[in-house]
C-alpha cells in the first residue's frame, strides 16, 4: 500500500481562514494579529479581558521512548479532532518545532497522518519567527557581557566563571566550544564560549514560564551570566540587558494560533528543550486554550519520567494549573523493543516480548496514579501488524490497576479514529477524581533530598549520587538561596535511568548528578547526569539533503 507522506496529506486539505478559526474558538477578532491567512498571534489582552471560566485540562505522556515512536504528538492532535467531534468544545496547545530536528533527523512536532497541525511548512519552519527573537534576546546579552567586560568591567566579572552562551536554532556541533575574541585587542576579550541550541537557551524557559511582560522583565533580569571575582553572581539585571531583551520578545511572548486538519484550534507556543528545561508549551499559551475551550488537550516531552514529570512538578506548580485527566500514549510496537525483540521483528507476533515490555507502561502508569495521584488512559497507538492477542495482554495488565486501554487510529483517520479515547478521557475530566493531584516532592525539601524524591518515586531507583563538583555547587547554591527552587532533573530520554541502554523498568539504580546549576529566571535548579548536549549535530544524511523547494515556493521532503 502507498502511504501518502504528512506532508501529502496536509496540502490535500484546505485550511480555513484564521479569522474563521478564532472564531471556533471564541476569540474576538480584536484580539487577532493576523500573519497571513492561516496564523495569527494572540493579544495578551484576551487574558486579561476575557470573562470565560477556564476548561478542563488533558495531558498527553507517553511510556519511554523508541525506535519504533509511539505517536505522542500526533495523538494529542487526533484526541482534540475526537473531542470536538463527540461535541466537547475543544483547543489543543502544543510546542513550536525547533529547526535543528527538522533538518537532522527527528524531524518535526506537527503531528502525522490525518492528525495534524497546518500549515505544517510554515509552523516546522520559521513559524511567526518566536526563536529568531529568543535568539536575538539571548545573544543580545552575551554581546552586553562581553562588552561590559571589553569596556572595563566594572562588575569585576571573572571570565573564567561566565556560565551563559549564545545560541542558534540549529544542530550544529562545530560551536559547543569555541574561543571568542580572536584578533586584535579591539576585537574583544579572549575566552571560552559555546553555542547552545536556542531551545536549550534559559530565555527560552524563561519565556515560556511567564504570566506576561512584567513577569517577563522580571525573569529576565534575574538571569545570572556569571560570576564576579568574590563569587557573588552577575546578572542579566546587572547589566541592564532585560529591558531591549523583552522589547525584542514583546511579540514572541504572544501564542500563536493555527489549526488542526479538521479545523480544531490550535495554540502553538514555546518549545524548551525536554532535557534541560521543562519540555512543555508557554503557560500563557494553555491558558488561553483553557479560556477557549471546554478542554485544553496539551502534552511534554518524552516520556512521562521527564516530560509528565516536569510539567506536574514545575509548570503546574508556577502557574497553580491541575490535570483533569492524563492520556498515557503506547504501541505495541515499542513495548516489543522494550520487551527485548529486535527492530526487525517487530511486524511478527511475540507475545513474551510484550509482556517482558509492559512494565515500561505499568511503571509510567503507577506514578501518574499513585505518585501525582490523577486519573489515566493508555492510548494504544494501533498498527496492521498488531494481534489481538498482543493487544489483549496490555488491556488485562492495565486493567488490573484500574485504567482503560483505548485503542487509537487518528493518524489513518484522524479524529474519527480517536473517538472511544475521546469518550474515555471525558469521561475521566468529568468525574472530578482529579482534586486529589498532589506533587511528588515538597519545595521545602532539600536540592537533593528532592532529586532523590523523583530518582525514587518516577524511576524507579534508590536514589541519587553525587560527584564532588556537583556537591560543591549544590552548597554554593544553597549559600545563595536557590534551595527552595523545584529540580529539573536533566537524563536520558531512553531510560528510567541516567543509562540509556537500561531499557523497559530497570531497578537498583542510582543515578549519578555530575553537575548541578541554577536557571535562576526560568526559577528551577537543573541536575545534570550522563552526558546532555544542549547543541546536537547532524546525522551522517541529514533530512536537510531531502528538503527542496520548486519554483512555486512549494516545500518537497518535509517528512
Amino acid at each position: 500500500m502507498n502511504y501518502k507522506s504528512d506532508i501529502e496529506i496536509a496540502n490535500s486539505v484546505q485550511p480555513k481562514f484564521i479569522g474563521d478559526i478564532a472564531e471556533v474558538a471564541g476569540i474576538d477578532a480584536k484580539y487577532i494579529e493576523q500573519y497571513g491567512n492561516y496564523k495569527a498571534k494572540i493579544d495578551l489582552r484576551y487574558l486579561k479581558e476575557t470573562e470565560n471560566p477556564d476548561g478542563k485540562l488533558i495531558l498527553v505522556t507517553a511510556i519511554t521512548p523508541t525506535a519504533a515512536g509511539e505517536g505522542k504528538t500526533t495523538t494529542t492532535i487526533g484526541l482534540a479532532d475526537a473531542l470536538n467531534k463527540i461535541g466537547k468544545k475543544t483547543v489543543v496547545a502544543l510546542r513550536e518545532p525547533s529547526l535543528g530536528p527538522v533538518f537532522g533527523v527527528k524531524g518535526g512536532a506537527t503531528g502525522g497522518g490525518y492528525a495534524q497541525v497546518v500549515p505544517m511548512e510554515d509552523i516546522n519552519l520559521h513559524f511567526t519567527g518566536d526563536f529568531h527573537a529568543i535568539g536575538a534576546a539571548n545573544n543580545l546579552l552575551a554581546a552586553m557581557l562581553d562588552n561590559h567586560i571589553y569596556q572595563g568591567n566594572a562588575l569585576n566579572i571573572d571570565v573564567k566563571s561566565i556560565t551563559f552562551k549564545r545560541c542558534v536554532d540549529m544542530n550544529d556541533r562545530e560551536l559547543r566550544k569555541i574561543i571568542g575574541g580572536l584578533g586584535k585587542r579591539t576585537d574583544g576579550v579572549m575566552r571560552e564560549d559555546g553555542f547552545d541550541i536556542t531551545v536549550a537557551s534559559e530565555i527560552m524557559a524563561v519565556l515560556c514560564l511567564s504570566s506576561g511582560i512584567a513577569d517577563l522583565k522580571e525573569r529576565l533580569a534575574e538571569i545570572i551570566v556569571g560570576y564576579n571575582m568574590a563569587g557573588e553572581p552577575v546578572t542579566a539585571g546587572d547589566l541592564k540587558a532585560q529591558g531591549a531583551m523583552a522589547a525584542l520578545l514583546k511579540d514572541a511572548i504572544k501564542p500563536n494560533l493555527v489549526q488542526t486538519l479538521e479545523g480544531t484550534p490550535a495554540i502553538i507556543h514555546g518549545g524548551p528543550f525536554a532535557n534541560i528545561a521543562h519540555g512543555c508549551n508557554s503557560v500563557i499559551a494553555t491558558r488561553v486554550a483553557l479560556k477557549a475551550g471546554d478542554y485544553c488537550v496539551t502534552e511534554a516531552g518524552f516520556g512521562s519520567d521527564l516530560g509528565a514529570e516536569k510539567f506536574l512538578d514545575i509548570k503546574c506548580r508556577v502557574a497553580g494549573l491541575k490535570p483533569a485527566a492524563v492520556v498515557l500514549v503506547a504501541t505495541v510496537r515499542a513495548l516489543k523493543l522494550h520487551g527485548g525483540a529486535k527492530k526487525t521483528e517487530l511486524k511478527d507476533e511475540n507475545l513474551k516480548a510484550v509482556v517482558d515490555g509492559l512494565p515500561n507502561l505499568l511503571r509510567h502508569l503507577k506514578n501518574l496514579k499513585e505518585v501525582y495521584k490523577l486519573p489515566a488512559v493508555v492510548a494504544l497507538n494501533r498498527f496492521p501488524t498488531d494481534t489481538d492477542a498482543e493487544i489483549n495482554e496490555v488491556i488485562k495488565e492495565c486493567a488490573e490497576l484500574g485504567v482503560n486501554v483505548v485503542l487509537s487510529t487518528v493518524w489513518a483517520d484522524g479524529g474519527a479514529g480517536g473517538i472511544d479515547l475521546a469518550k474515555e478521557v471525558a469521561r475521566l475530566a468529568d468525574s472530578g477524581n482529579a482534586s486529589e493531584f498532589t506533587y511528588s516532592y515538597d519545595l521545602n525539601r532539600s536540592i537533593k533530598e528532592k532529586i532523590s524524591d523523583i530518582a525514587v518515586k518516577i524511576y524507579g531507583g534508590e536514589g541519587a549520587l553525587f560527584t564532588a563538583e556537583a556537591n560543591k555547587q549544590i552548597d554554593k547554591l544553597n549559600a545563595m538561596g536557590f534551595d527552595k527552587l523545584p529540580v529539573c532533573i536533566a537524563k536520558t530520554q531512553y531510560s528510567f535511568s541516567d543509562d540509556k541502554d537500561k531499557i523497559c523498568a530497570p531497578t537498583g539504580f542510582r543515578i549519578t548528578v555530575r553537575n548541578v546549576k541554577v536557571s535562576a529566571g526560568a526559577g528551577f535548579i537543573v541536575a545534570l547526569t550522563g552526558d546532555i548536549m544542549t547543541m546536537p549535530g547532524l546525522p551522517k544524511v541529514p533530512a536537510a539533503e531531502n528538503i527542496d523547494v520548486d519554483d512555486e515556493g512549494r516545500i518537497s521532503g518535509l517528512f
